[in-house]
This record gives structure tokens, C-alpha cells and sequence, in this order.
């Protein structure tokens, strides 16, 4: 299954000072970066990447389970400190299927109310 995961850094989460800027990236963004190539290239990140000016991401994950999307996100030196959302998705064949079973319900409405 795939899911549509946004990451952004919280309020809290921001350095404030010269050196913990540098130890942030040094600790944080390049291995959260190295890790999602990585993640990449063994194809659990199938799309997405790091948001244009701003510290997030927006990513396409595969995953089996909840259990291992949670894994993999909580693998990010990253995680813990930005905010998560998670948005299962569904596939176009999936959604098509059952965008026809609601049509031939509302077609079988109307014939029985005409």
C-alpha cells in the first residue's frame, strides 16, 4: 500500500543558535537525507522529496503495514522533531471500482423511482 507522508519541522524543533544550526544539519538533515536516498533506491520511497524552502518533506511511501510505515518514518533522524501526517492512498483501479459499483447503485435509484 502507499501512503502520502508530510513531514515539517516544528516551531520547537528549529535551532537557535549558530552551532546547533551546524550540529543540526550535520546530525539530523544529511543522514535524514542519506537515509531517503537509501529508502529510495530500494524503492519504500517511491516519490516525493524535501520541500522547496522550507525544512519538510513530502513523500510517496510503500509500505505492507501501518506497523512498517511507522518504522520506516520513525528510522528518520529527522522524526522526532516535526510534525507528521500520514494519508493512506488508494489506486485509480480501486477508486474506479468502486466510483462503477455507486453508479449502478444510483442508476437502480433512479429506474426505481421513475
Amino acid at each position: 500500500m502507499q501512503y502520502l507522508v508530510h513531514m515539517r519541522l516544528t516551531t520547537s524543533g528549529r535551532p537557535v543558535t549558530p552551532a546547533d544550526g551546524a550540529a543540526f544539519i550535520e546530525q539530523v538533515i544529511l543522514p535524514t537525507l542519506e537515509l531517503c536516498t537509501k529508502l529510495q533506491d530500494e524503492k519504500k520511497i517511491v516519490a516525493g522529496g524535501p520541500l522547496s524552502g522550507a525544512i519538510a518533506l513530502a513523500l510517496i511511501v510503500n509500505a505492507d503495514s501501518a506497523r512498517e510505515l511507522d518504522d520506516l518514518i520513525s528510522s528518520l533522524p529527522v522524526w522526532p522533531r516535526m510534525e507528521t501526517d500520514v494519508t493512506p492512498l488508494t489506486t485509480f483501479e480501486g477508486r474506479a471500482l468502486m466510483v462503477r459499483q455507486r453508479l449502478e447503485q444510483l442508476r437502480k435509484q433512479a429506474q426505481e423511482s421513475a
